[in-house]
């Protein structure tokens, strides 16, 4: 069943580079091994993340394969697809070989901010081209235009194939309403470390992860024992990383969380442009937290 498939800790996948700006499958390996060995429940592949604006059409295939072929069918693989023209969008979707793929993660269309009938018309023309389960993703803060809760109700009762939703707008009400009022099987997971934990106590399922990358066990843990009912030892370790989740994200996704892995030896700390490295005093800041937090760097 794909909601138990979306339960508990996915980890939005970052994409290695060498210095010379190539994707670095051996540690992109190394990354997943760790990954699998500590906790994921499920991977989203191609996110955003992943930098997977700066990719091209054969480094995304490359990478999927890879992934697919590493997790070996251990753990779900989410993909990541999406973009601000419909058309291509469903071609993107009618291309990709889904055999190995448990469902699609799809974002709201960013730049051109569609209307809210716009965006049902969008997830509806992708919803008739999926052959796997679609999971929404309403990102506001980077897209530019807000998917309503009742948007989000109308795809979620409309289309079967349409599962779940990824919620990252930070409106705690808006994400209730989604809760309370969605089918019986339409997931909501959160979009943001920060909020998890207040998320899953409302009735989310649990989260799709950036800084799932480099604390999958402590994380995983924090979810796991919320969607236990065991709040208060979950909220001890939320309050343990809530430093971090400001210093993830000061200087853009995934430069935070890339900073950290390269600390702890992972990755070299190397994104595209437009995307740069965390700033000097951020660096440093989250070098100081793994400190505290016993992180060999």
């Amino acid at each position: 069943m794909i909601k138990n498939k979306l339960t508990g800790m996915g980890v939005a996948l970052i994409t290695p580079f060498k210095s010379d700006e190539s994707v670095d499958f051996e540690a992109l390996g190394r990354l997943v091994d760790y990954l699998l060995k500590n906790g994921a429940d499920y991977l989203v592949v191609l996110g955003t993340t992943a930098e997977t604006p700066t990719l091209t059409e054969a480094e995304k295939e490359g990478i999927l394969h890879f992934v697919v072929d590493k997790v070996g069918g251990q753990i779900p693989i989410v993909l990541g697809v999406g973009g601000n023209n419909t058309k291509a969008v469903v071609e993107q979707i009618e291309k990709v070989d889904y055999r190995k793929v448990d469902a699609v993660l799809c974002v709201t269309p960013y730049y051109n901010k569609p209307s809210q009938e716009g965006l049902y018309q969008h997830y509806r023309a992708v919803a008739m081209a999926s052959k796997v389960p679609i999971v929404l993703y309403n990102v506001p803060g980077r897209t530019g235009v807000n998917m309503s809760a009742d948007t989000t109700l109308r795809l979620a009762r409309e289309f079967k194939n349409i599962v779940g939703i990824k919620e990252a707008s930070g409106n705690m009400s808006q994400m209730d309403d989604i809760i309370n009022n969605r089918p019986k099987d339409f997931v909501v997971i959160s979009g943001d470390d920060g909020i998890t934990y207040p998320l899953i106590t409302l009735g989310a399922v649990g989260v799709i992860s950036v800084i799932g990358n480099a604390f999958p066990r402590e994380f995983s843990r924090m979810v796991r024992l919320a969607l236990d009912g065991d709040f208060k030892s979950a909220r001890k370790i939320h309050h343990q990383f809530n430093e971090l989740f400001d210093l993830l994200f000061i200087d853009g996704n995934p430069a935070g969380v890339k900073s950290m892995l390269s600390m702890m030896g992972f990755i070299e700390n190397k994104l595209r442009l437009p995307l740069v490295p965390t700033t000097i005093t951020t660096f440093e800041k989250i070098k100081k937290v793994l400190d505290k937090l016993s992180v060999k760097c």
